[in-house]
């Protein structure tokens, strides 16, 4: 995928586990404070696990991006489950593979999501929390309008290394 070709995001389903799950554990492995969870914790995960995962259901998805047949990026979205919370959708698991980085694969999985997002009946707002010494991810979710509304120190902690992470929301109109 080259910088002036155009990402495709679609939704990905349980044919995608296993790329999924590999792309998964890539960016925990290469990032690992960027996600709370951890390659140790997920690696152990069957397939068919990450392929129950991948299934549709209202409130839930998890978009990708495929250069040639290979997954270099995605993203999930998921709306809160409680009553006095469905009004929020939340950002997880962003990832693009480095390959893919710079050629518009983040800015397009993000774009679909808060697409999807404003599809569902009631969300007003995407929340999301991003490392803050990731600058570029910060940067990106500010051009798309999310806007930080805290910071909390000591976010988690990564080979005994603390590391804040910015709370940011995205409104919805």
């Amino acid at each position: 995928m080259s910088a002036g070709e155009a990402a495709v995001v679609r939704e990905l389903g349980a044919a995608d586990a296993a790329q999924f799950q590999a792309l998964r554990l890539r960016g925990l492995a290469e990032c690992p404070a960027a996600f709370a969870s951890s390659v140790d914790e997920e690696r152990v995960t069957p397939v068919a696990e990450v392929a129950l995962r991948l299934r549709a259901q209202p409130g839930h998805c998890v978009l990708g991006t495929f250069r040639r047949d290979t997954l270099v990026g995605c993203i999930g979205l998921e709306r809160e489950r409680h009553r006095k919370l469905a009004h929020k959708a939340f950002v997880w698991g962003m990832y693009v593979a480095p390959e893919a980085r710079r050629t518009g694969v983040g800015r397009a999985l993000l774009v679909e999501a808060l697409r999807r997002a404003r599809a569902m009946a009631g969300v007003r707002q995407v929340n999301l929390g991003v490392n803050a010494a990731n600058t570029p991810a910060v940067a990106l979710y500010e051009r798309l309008g999310f806007v930080p509304f805290g910071v909390e120190r000591g976010f988690m902690l990564v080979d005994g290394i603390a590391h804040d992470e910015i709370h940011m929301v995205c409104a919805l109109g």
